[in-house]
């Protein structure tokens, strides 16, 4: 089923990279999102992916997750769904 109110995902996908945990909360809440909004991510699970976490660690300075990484090199940490949603929409990947 379409949800025709809902954003919809441009035709040129942009790379983005989201660092989390099953466990995490805040983690299931932004990845629930990006999928529903049909947006082309790709996960890396800290707990299964060796350097994962150092990975992530590395971009944003924190021990924090999720670290959601964009394509113009800016990244967010434990964002709200209205800050993915903005975010999302300001780098055009959903309108």
């Amino acid at each position: 089923m379409t949800d025709t109110a809902a954003p919809t995902v441009q035709s040129q996908r942009q790379h983005i990279t989201m660092f989390g945990a099953e466990w995490c909360g805040d983690c299931r809440r932004s990845k629930k999102l990006l999928d529903t909004l049909g947006v082309d991510y790709d996960y890396v699970d800290l707990e299964a992916v060796e350097g994962g976490a150092d990975r992530a660690k590395a971009i944003s300075g924190l021990t924090k997750i999720p670290v959601i990484a964009f394509p113009d090199n800016t990244h967010v940490v434990e964002p709200t769904d209205a800050a993915l949603h903005a975010k999302l929409t300001a780098l055009g990947v959903i309108s």
